[in-house]
Order: structure tokens, then C-alpha cells, then sequence
């Protein structure tokens, strides 16, 4: 076993200036009143516009290259530390030269993440901008909710006077997603969004066994779509990303802010995507509390809406594979240690937001 000892007191001080950069993010991290003024609108409006400005214009995902670099780095690593092991050279390795990479790599990835977009999800966000003050709903508001997304659901399908629905190519979705979000901007300043960096992903097959249907990349600011997904998910799932690239990093959040900018749309598909899906969210949770109640709101689903929800049924069995629950596992220990207690449950608290909407507006 090697250890340099020989440290530099140049890589002291950097190692402690790094320290004190990341103790400095979590301990604004406690003021969220600051982040939202100084931070979420402050500085990153101008840090999300320069990402999209720098990446919108490239046809292709430079966050995907960027991933698709580290995955073949980590690969390559994971193939080294095997060979060494395999030769039997352990006592050969610097262990003190590869725990100070570690640490570099680790803390400077920590604040440049923060920096540049993870300080959001210490924002108040959606309630500091509206007003709006979600408390644990009970179930009378949830079959109110309900009910008038079925009704929505059912309008905005019928609207579409067509018995198979044809979609528009995706740079056309993306680019009324747009659009949709600059009406909406006219309602809310705080949705304002002017330079469009929405993708297709180049992992989208992938997804299928990852269990994503969109992502949004911090380190590019792209906004990115699995493509396979049913089509009527797509305008929805557009807008929310979009909304993780104005700051509204809690999937919660993210996803009633999209409900605001979609339903916005001059098109009809984009209401009928949105209300789908938060339909589909609402009636699961009804189930867990009231399931005749539930099958009784299915029931009164118009039969191209049914149609609809068995294709969604059929695309997410096939989707079902052994790699899936560990990445969600992954994945909702990184939200939780993100801001968001329930994990991979955080999107269905989009329906609180809803409630609290209708309730403080009096319609959705």
C-alpha cells in the first residue's frame, strides 16, 4: 500500500476553500427566503438564459454527450480497479492520490451543481409566487378534484374532434410548448421564457428500462424527452421540464407549473395532455382512499379517454423490468436528500397544488 504524505500547501488550501464553499451552500441552504430574492429570481434567470442560449440552438443533447463521456470514464475506471484487483496489485495503488481526486471531483461537482441550478430546491417557490398554501387535503377535496378533471378530461379529449388523434412532429410540441409558456408569462412574470432548449433524448429506449419519461440536465440546462412514451404524454411532460429550467426543481412544483403554462396553449392536445395525466394522479390516490369512488370516476371516462389510459397501461408493462425498481431507488433517495420527503411519491403532491388553486381561484 502507497501514501504520499508529501502534501502541497496549495491542494490544503484548495481542499479547504472547497470545504468552506460547500458548508457556505448548506448553510444558505436554511434561508429560503434569501435563495428566492437573491438567488432563484436573481442570478439564475440570467445563469438558465445563458445555458439556453449557449445549447438551445445544437439539434442534439450535449448533456447526453456529457453523460454518455462519464459513463465510459466510469466504465473504464471500474475496469482498472477490476484489473488491479484481478492481478492482485492492491498494495501498489496511491490510495492517498485517489482520495484526494475523490474529494475534488466530489465537491467541486457539489457547488457547481448548487451554483448553477440545485440551490432551487431550497426556494418557497410556487407558494411565495401565488400564495398558495397546500395543507393535508382530505378526501371530500379530493373527490371534488376529481370530478372536475374527469369533467376536463373528458371536454378537452372530445375537443379534439377526431376519434384517432393526429399528432404533430415533436420540434412542433416543443416549439407550442413555447409558446405556451410565453401567454402563460403574460398571467405570471414568474414563468417568463424566452430561448427554448427542449431535446429529444438520445437514451430514449434506454428510459424504457430506467423508467424515465423526460430529464433535465443541470449541468447544460437542456431539457430532455424519451420519445417512445405515448404521444398525448408528450406536451405535458415538454412543459415539465421546461418548468425544472425556469427553477422549479421540486417535481411537485414542477409539474403544477406546467399545468399553468400548458393550459395556456391555443392547443387543444396540450389542455387534454395536462389534464390526463393529473387525472391519473388524483383517481390513484382516490383509489387508496375510496376505491368504488374511483372506478366509479373511470367509469364516466369517455371511451377514447379509456382508450387512451389502456394504451398507457400496455406502454408501462412494457416498461417493467429488473433494472427499474433500483434506479427509482436511486432516485428517490436523491430526492428525498433533495427537499422532498416523499421521494418518487413527490409527483402525485401536485394534486395538493391543484386543490389549493381551485380553491383560492375557484376553477382549474
Amino acid at each position: 500500500m502507497h501514501i504520499n504524505t508529501n502534501i502541497k500547501r496549495s491542494t490544503v488550501i484548495a481542499a479547504l476553500t472547497l470545504t468552506l464553499f460547500c458548508l457556505l451552500i448548506k448553510w444558505i441552504s436554511y434561508y429560503p427566503s434569501l435563495i428566492e430574492t437573491y438567488y432563484s429570481h436573481g442570478i439564475y434567470p440570467y445563469i438558465s438564459s445563458l445555458y439556453r442560449t449557449l445549447f438551445g440552438w445544437i439539434p442534439f443533447s450535449i448533456g447526453d454527450l456529457l453523460y454518455f463521456t462519464a459513463g465510459c470514464y466510469l466504465l473504464y475506471y471500474l475496469y482498472k480497479i477490476f484489473n488491479v484487483f484481478a492481478k492482485k496489485r492492491i498494495l501498489e495503488i496511491d490510495y492517498g492520490k485517489r482520495i484526494k481526486r475523490t474529494f475534488f471531483f466530489v465537491t467541486s461537482t457539489y457547488i457547481y451543481f448548487n451554483l448553477m441550478w440545485g440551490l432551487n430546491y431550497n426556494r418557497p417557490g410556487i407558494s411565495s409566487e401565488l400564495q398558495l398554501h397546500t395543507i393535508a387535503h382530505n378526501e371530500a377535496d379530493l373527490k371534488k378534484i376529481t370530478s372536475a378533471l374527469v369533467q376536463k378530461v373528458n371536454e378537452s379529449r372530445i375537443s379534439l374532434h377526431t376519434n384517432s388523434i393526429k399528432y404533430k412532429h415533436y420540434k412542433i410540441v416543443f416549439g407550442e410548448a413555447q409558446k405556451a409558456y410565453i401567454k402563460a408569462g403574460l398571467a405570471f412574470s414568474f414563468m417568463e421564457y424566452k430561448t427554448s432548449s427542449v431535446k429529444r433524448s438520445m437514451y430514449g429506449r434506454l428510459g424504457n428500462y430506467v423508467g424515465f419519461l423526460g430529464y433535465y440536465n443541470p449541468f447544460t440546462g437542456e431539457a430532455q424527452l424519451n420519445l417512445t412514451m405515448p404521444q398525448f404524454l408528450i406536451p405535458y411532460v415538454s412543459c415539465h421540464e421546461m418548468a425544472h429550467q425556469l427553477g422549479y426543481a421540486k417535481e411537485s412544483e414542477a409539474s403544477f407549473v406546467a399545468y399553468l403554462a400548458a393550459t395556456q396553449s391555443a392547443d387543444k392536445l396540450f389542455h387534454y395532455s395536462t389534464y390526463l395525466d393529473l387525472y391519473t394522479y388524483a383517481n390513484y390516490e382516490l383509489y387508496e382512499r375510496d376505491s368504488a369512488d374511483a372506478k366509479n370516476n373511470y367509469n364516466q371516462l369517455d371511451t377514447l379517454v379509456k382508450k387512451d389510459l389502456a394504451e398507457l397501461r400496455k406502454y408501462a408493462e412494457k416498461r417493467k423490468n429488473p433494472i427499474e425498481p433500483i434506479i427509482k431507488l436511486f432516485y428517490d433517495h436523491y430526492l428525498k436528500a433533495n427537499e422532498q420527503d416523499k421521494g418518487v411519491n413527490s409527483y402525485n403532491e401536485v394534486i395538493g397544488w391543484l386543490i389549493a388553486y381551485q380553491k383560492k381561484y375557484g376553477r382549474i
